[in-house]
C-alpha cells in the first residue's frame, strides 16, 4: 500500500497541510520513527525538521550518522490539530503504511512514548525501557526496535541527549 497524498483514512485530513512521506534511504536498514509531524513538517512535508529536527541532526552528527542514510518517519504521517498525541484510530489507520516503511529493516530506533507504545504494542515507560532492544513481530514483519527518547524530550529531560545520542551510535553499527 503505497503512501496516498490524499490519504483519507481518518480524520486528520481535514487539518493538514500535506501527508508527510519519510525522509532518507527508503531502502536503508535503519529506521527512525517518531510520533507524528508538527507543524513544520506539515509545513515543508518533510519529518523531523523543527526544533526536535535539530536536535535529531546535531546528535546524528555528532555521531557520524548521515540522515540521508537511515530512514526517517513517523507513525502517523498527518498533523494532529494542536500537536495531540495520535489516537489509536489514527494509528492504527496508518499503520499499513508505517509497515510498508519498515519492511526489511533491521533496527528500528523508537523516538518517544508514542512510538514505542505504538511499535511493541504495550505501555512504555521510558526510564525503564531506554534504550534497550526488543524482538517485535507486526503482522508477520520481524523487527529490531530500540525504544529511545524523542529529540524533543532532550529539551527538558537531563541526561536524555545522552540516552538518545548513544541510540544513534548504535543505529550506525547496523548499517
Amino acid at each position: 500500500m503505497s503512501l496516498d497524498p490524499e490519504c483519507r483514512l481518518c480524520l486528520l485530513w481535514h487539518d493538514r497541510i500535506q501527508v508527510v512521506p519519510p525522509s532518507g534511504d527508503r531502502l536503508s536498514k535503519v529506521a527512525l520513527v517518531g510520533e507524528a509531524p508538527g507543524a513544520n513538517e506539515d509545513e515543508i512535508g518533510r519529518p523531523f525538521v523543527g526544533r526536535a529536527g535539530r536536535t535529531l541532526d546535531q546528535l546524528m552528527q555528532e555521531v557520524g550518522l548521515d540522515r540521508e542514510k537511515v530512514m526517517i518517519t513517523n507513525t502517523v504521517k498527518c498533523r494532529p490539530p494542536e500537536n495531540r498525541r495520535p489516537s489509536p484510530k489514527e494509528a492504527l489507520a496508518c499503520r499499513p503504511y508505517l509497515l510498508e516503511e519498515l519492511a526489511g529493516k533491521r533496527l528500528v530506533l523508537a523516538l518517544g512514548i508514542s512510538a514505542a507504545e505504538g511499535l511493541l504494542g504495550r505501555k512504555v515507560v521510558m526510564k525503564d525501557s531506554a534504550n534497550q532492544l526488543f524482538d517485535v513481530e507486526l503482522n508477520g514483519l520481524e523487527l529490531k526496535v530500540m525504544v529511545t527518547y524523542h529529540p524533543s524530550a532532550c529539551i527538558y529531560t537531563p541526561g536524555a541527549k545522552d540516552v538518545l545520542r548513544e541510540a544513534l551510535r548504535t543505529a550506525t553499527t547496523y548499517l
